[in-house]
This record gives structure tokens, C-alpha cells and sequence, in this order.
């Protein structure tokens, strides 16, 4: 194994992950000590750096809370000048990620900061935000809207915009889920993405805008879609899978979204396993063109995307013709991808791919 990581493409385009990592450790010392101020109703029941944290608020019962926006992929909207699909993106990636704590989402804050006030582009933010709410089946009680005319720059005079969101939900302490009780053995069922979902967006608008020159009304396969198509394609929301799934008493061991790093959130875990994915579907086009017009090692593609695989539930291996029966009635396709093994260093194993995943890098065998 080639125990030096790959350059990394995802750098040179501005996102410098290993960087960041020390930024945000830097941050948390300070907010880790936060903790310390609460210690009755109120007090957090986790860590800081899960997908979603919960506080306990009495008689058993545990405040989901998840903060989250859309990323980049704001910038590919501006460019195309369609704001429908990106307020879906912001309830999804603030839900998704409550779900992974076992919490039923019941409402979302928006954080919308304009460069202008376009009514027109403010009616397809909130379309959007309406329809991600009714996926996820949650209310939108209120939110904010600030003018940073100096601070916020768009792709042309006037269009710049951000979106962001803080979502809630309830779960009972007794059920907080953070795989702490995973054992080799375990089955991950890997439910597909509809596309880059919405991470990794500085790397493919780098590859295929900056660097291929190519435009968002090319087409790059059979579907006749174009690159607007499948870089705007909304998140998926999968809270109805995971209420479905809860609703027939499929132990669900870890609940896992798989956003930034890719396949390495399943190591976020709080049990000292690792992952053996050896049944990946095919990702999409999107991601071969990326891959290909870039140049893109393949260990770095799957650290930077999700790669066809947007959420993963972790059963037993007794019920997963059980999770597979339940989620066969949703339009995302889902699949056996992989299963736990014992492993303290928390590995990620593709070996149909030759990959092993190790301290947030990929290395080919």
C-alpha cells in the first residue's frame, strides 16, 4: 500500500481539506468548552463532531439539533440562473444529517444572505425550501434574511447569494444512535444518490467550466440531461426511508449520510470497526466526467464524493432482506454494499477498486 496520499486536485481547486481539519480542531477547543455551561435540562448528550448533536431536555426525551447549508453549488444556480432545487438542497443536508442521531425532524430554521433582492429569485429559493419540507415532512417556523451587499459577490453583478439552515427534531435519549454498538458482521445498505448531492462542487465546476471550458448547456451522456441538469439535481431526502424503516422495527445499528469525505463518514461511527464496501453500484455519468476531464486519481474521487451512494443504514445480517423489503417501495435504489469488521484503526476497504481508506486518505494497494 502507498502509504503517501495522492495530490490532491480538490486543494489546487481551494478546498484544502487537511487544512480545514486543523482550522476547525483550532475552533472547537474553544467551543468543546461550551459544554461545561449547561449541566441539567438542557446539557448535550454528545460530543461535538457528529452528524447532528442532541441535548437532553427531560423526562427521556432528546432535541435533535444540525446546521448545514448548500455550499457552492450556489454558484452553478447563479450560473444558470435557476434557484429551484437549492432550497431542497438546504432541508436535505440539514435533515439527513438529524436522522443519523435517530431523531424524527420536525423543523428548520433558513439563513438566506443576499447580495440583492430579486423577488423573482427569492420565489424560486422559497419553492424550493417548500418542497424540501414537504419531503422531509417538517414545518419552516421562521429564518432570516440579511443584505451584505459588500460581503456576499455572485457569478455576475448582483446574483450573489447564500443559503444556509439549522434543523430540529426529537428522539428519545434511550434510542440516540451513534453505531456504538456495531460488530463485525453487520450489513451496510448503501441507498443511491441522485448526484453530487451537494458536496465537492469547487472540484467539478473547476473540472468542467474552468478547466474543460465546457457550458452548462452541454450534454455529457445518453440521458439527453445537461450539465445544469445533473449538477443541480437536487439532494435526496431520505427521512421517509428511515421512517419507513423505524415504522417496521428494522434495527438500524448506524445511520450514516454520506456527504463530504465520502464513503469515510462511515467511520464517524463510535465503535472500533471498519468497512468493507466490495458491492458498489456503477456511480453516475456525472462522476466518470469528472473523473475523466480531470484527470482525478480515483483514490481522490472517493474522497471528495459520494460516488453514487448518498445514505447508508447498518443492520444485522439477520434483517436485511427485512430493510431491503421496506426500502424497495422508495425511488432510490438500495443495495447491500458492504459489512463491518473489527478493525481499531477504523479502515475503509474497496478492493474492487484496490482501495483502502485510512486517517481521511485513500491509497491504492
Amino acid at each position: 500500500m502507498t502509504e503517501t496520499p495522492p495530490g490532491t486536485a480538490y486543494a489546487a481547486a481551494g478546498v484544502d481539506t487537511d487544512r480545514a481539519a486543523l482550522y476547525l480542531k483550532n475552533l472547537l477547543g474553544w467551543v468543546r468548552k461550551t459544554a461545561d455551561h449547561r449541566t441539567g435540562t438542557g446539557r448535550s448528550l454528545l460530543d461535538v463532531g457528529y452528524f447532528a448533536s442532541v441535548l437532553d431536555i427531560g423526562r427521556g426525551q432528546g432535541l435533535a439539533l444540525s446546521t448545514d447549508g448548500v455550499g457552492t453549488k450556489i454558484l452553478v444556480a447563479e450560473l444558470a440562473e435557476r434557484y429551484d432545487t437549492i432550497g431542497v438542497d438546504c432541508v436535505a443536508m440539514n435533515v439527513n444529517d438529524l436522522i443519523c442521531v435517530g431523531a424524527e425532524p420536525i423543523a428548520m430554521l433558513d439563513y438566506l444572505a443576499v447580495q440583492d433582492t430579486d423577488p423573482e429569485v427569492a420565489s424560486q429559493i422559497g419553492k424550493g425550501l417548500y418542497e424540501g419540507a414537504r419531503e422531509a415532512e417538517i414545518i419552516i417556523p421562521g429564518g432570516e434574511l440579511a443584505q451584505l451587499r459588500d460581503m456576499v459577490k455572485g457569478v455576475r453583478e448582483n446574483s450573489g447569494i447564500d443559503l444556509a439552515g439549522a434543523a430540529f427534531g426529537l428522539v428519545d435519549v434511550a434510542d440516540v444512535n451513534v453505531g456504538r454498538d456495531l460488530a463485525e458482521g453487520d450489513v451496510v445498505v448503501g441507498l443511491r444518490s441522485t448526484g453530487l448531492h451537494s458536496n465537492g462542487f469547487t472540484l467539478a465546476r473547476k473540472v468542467l467550466l474552468d478547466d474543460a471550458g465546457l457550458s452548462l448547456d452541454d450534454t455529457i451522456d445518453a440521458t439527453g440531461k445537461t450539465i445544469a441538469d445533473h449538477l443541480l439535481a437536487p439532494t435526496h431526502i431520505y427521512v421517509k426511508e428511515f421512517k419507513a424503516l423505524k415504522r417496521h422495527h428494522v434495527t438500524l445499528k448506524a445511520i450514516l449520510n454520506i456527504t463530504g469525505d465520502g464513503l469515510f463518514n462511515l467511520t464517524r461511527v463510535d465503535a472500533a470497526v471498519g468497512f468493507v464496501i466490495d458491492r458498489l453500484p456503477t456511480p453516475q455519468g456525472i462522476f466518470d466526467e469528472i473523473q475523466t476531464r480531470g484527470d482525478i486519481p480515483i483514490e481522490e474521487m472517493y474522497r471528495v464524493f459520494n460516488m453514487g451512494i448518498g445514505f447508508c443504514f447498518v443492520v444485522p445480517e439477520r434483517e436485511v432482506q427485512d430493510a431491503l423489503d421496506v426500502l424497495a417501495r422508495f425511488p432510490m435504489e438500495a443495495q447491500v454494499i458492504g459489512h463491518v469488521v473489527a478493525d481499531h484503526e477504523k479502515k475503509v476497504v474497496v478492493p474492487g477498486l484496490g482501495l483502502v481508506g485510512k486517517d481521511g486518505h485513500f491509497f491504492k494497494t
